[in-house]
This record gives structure tokens, sequence and C-alpha cells, in this order.
């Protein structure tokens, strides 16, 4: 039988605040992804969200963007608009795949994905 004691926090630990993600803080998240693009979380969370750890913001980032992997976003900036029709389009490659998942599009193991991804750009760069 487990020990469920194990579990609990030490009698001595320091509750955190509970932290709201809001309408408030998503606009500070666009803000900052404008200012200081995609993957520089850290200034982010320093300059504009100080209660979020970047990890935090990278998370949220995957929601507001749509998108799992942000590795090809890197660096890139755009306002609150460019960053809507950047989850669209996110959104229709992972319907038309069947990988759009709790809110974010995943790479399929055949490469698919990355493929509309990549013809996408080419088209129309985000």
């Amino acid at each position: 039988m487990l020990n469920q004691q194990y579990f609990e926090p030490p009698k001595d630990a320091i509750s955190q605040p509970e932290r709201k993600w809001g309408d408030e803080e998503k606009q500070k998240l666009l803000e900052g992804i404008e200012k200081y693009g995609i993957g520089h979380f850290r200034e982010i969370s320093d300059n504009l969200l100080p209660e979020w750890s970047g990890n935090d913001l990278r998370m949220k980032a995957i929601r507001v963007m749509g998108r799992q992997n942000l590795q090809l976003y890197k660096d890139w900036r755009g306002n609150s608009d460019a960053v809507k029709r950047e989850y669209e389009r996110n959104k229709d490659i992972g319907l038309r795949f069947g990988t759009w998942k709790g809110g974010a599009l995943v790479y399929d193991d055949d490469g698919h994905v990355l493929r509309a991804i990549e013809e996408s750009n080419q088209t129309s760069p985000p």
C-alpha cells in the first residue's frame, strides 16, 4: 500500500500564490513575441511577465501559435494579427492531416506535416 503522506508537501513548505492566465497576460505575451521574438521567453518573462517562467511562457506560446514545435519560428516576430494568421495556418494543416491535438499542430512520423509547413512557408512566409 502506498504511503499517501509521501506525496503531500512538507509542513514547512511555502505555498505559492495562485496564478491566473487571462487576457492581460496573453496580451503581454503577444507584445513580447512582437518585441523579442519566439524563443526569447526568458526576456519576455524578465521584462513583461515576471511571475511566469520562461518555460511557462514557451508552453503558452505553443497554444498561442498553435504549433507544438516552435523551432521553425526561432527569432520570428509578429504582431497579434500575424500570430492569429499563423495559428489559423497551423490549425488548417493540423486538421488536414489529423494532427491537430490539444490546440496545437503536432508533427507526424511520415513527414507530411513538415512538408505542408515548408510548402505553406514558400507561398506565404510567416
